[in-house]
């Protein structure tokens, strides 16, 4: 699908404005039961005698701390829109996050806390929209083709002992150039994670109640078309419109097709709250546009806030190295969500 003919600038200007001022957005719907059933329940064994937990003020660890969630569309040369990038920058931003301490996660891993990482590591999670072709296609030999955006991952992630190589690709109809779903299968069986972008990139905002849970429904049909019975996870809003009725993106369903989803993605403007602090909100978890220094809004793309969040360490998430506490310092005024209080631990 051509991505510059369907984002009109005045669309993404009024998203971002909506995010950066607060989100004046419909009533959002409350964590999906599914969420908080998918999350790790805290180990009642100690650790060894041998291997204490690690110190959280020694490694600086903030589990309430800001996430990246990286937003991509085509690896082109030359770029066309704000929304391409070049093979060579996609590159130079996975090695900039390995150097950095950057780990992937997926969305679903990031909304339902399952954040298993060392020490001092910090989560990111990168997102692909439209099931472009230059993000992932197979090769005659069954691998992914040179040159594609996980192609690219799984070679930066070869050079880089610790950098998961997972992503979450959302896709509509016919994704990837493959009809007959062996590159969602590829996907699926290598960890990535399959979300759901609506089956034909519907403006949620421009539909009615049923309309949007067809759109979501019909998507969500398509990706369980090639991958029977995968649990779809997160859904990816078109064009970052949010439905009159925001909480039927988590949950709805429409001609026997059910749907709940642990997260839905804007196209956003920051860093997106930890799951495990009092302002994440599942049905609107902003994103960050992979981006240059420069050009147009270039404040909210990916480079200006990289640079931001390595200018000021102790706003990003780092974990403790303790999948079942969540450590934070208690003179950063933040707040965990009341669900998570049995976990968690200032310092």
């Amino acid at each position: 699908m051509n991505t510059t003919s369907r984002r009109p600038v005045r669309t993404v200007v009024a998203l971002l404005a909506a995010v950066c001022c607060g989100c004046a957005a419909p009533p959002a719907a409350g964590p999906p039961d599914q969420a908080a059933a998918q999350l790790p329940a805290p180990s009642s064994a100690a650790p060894p005698s041998s291997s204490a937990p690690p110190d959280p003020a020694a490694v600086g660890a903030n589990e309430l701390g800001q996430v990246p969630i990286l937003m991509y569309h085509r690896l082109v040369e030359p770029t066309s829109s704000v929304y391409d990038r070049t093979p060579a920058a996609f590159r130079a931003e996975l090695e900039r996050l390995a150097t950095e301490g950057y780990v992937p996660v997926t969305t679903a891993e990031y909304a339902t806390g399952r954040i298993d990482l060392p020490a001092g590591a910090h989560p990111v999670v990168l997102t692909f929209d439209d099931g472009d072709a230059t993000q992932f296609a197979l090769g005659p030999d069954g691998q992914p083709a040179p040159g594609t955006a996980i192609a690219i991952l799984l070679e930066v992630a070869a050079r880089h002992p610790g950098f998961r190589p997972v992503a979450s690709l959302y896709v509509n109809a016919g994704p990837f150039a493959s009809p007959d779903g062996a590159a969602l299968r590829w996907l699926r069986d290598h960890g990535f994670e399959i979300g759901n972008h609506t089956r034909d990139h519907t403006n949620l905002a421009a539909a009615d109640d049923r309309g949007v849970q067809e759109a979501i429904a019909s998507g969500q049909r398509e990706i369980q078309r090639a991958l029977p019975d995968y649990p779809v996870s997160s859904l990816a809003l078109p064009f970052g419109a949010i439905p009159a009725n925001g909480a039927l993106a988590l949950r709805g369903g429409v001609d026997g097709t059910s749907y709940e989803y642990a997260c839905v993605l804007m196209v956003g403007a920051g860093p997106a709250p930890s799951p495990f602090a009092a302002d994440f909100d599942p049905a609107l978890t902003p994103r960050i546009r992979s981006q240059d220094p420069t050009g147009e809004d270039a404040r909210y793309g990916s480079t200006v806030w990289l640079d931001q969040l390595a200018a000021a360490p102790a706003q990003r998430y780092t974990s403790d190295g303790v999948p079942d506490r969540v450590s934070y310092p208690a003179s950063a005024g933040l707040t965990p969500a009341p669900r998570f209080a049995d976990r968690a631990v200032a310092y």
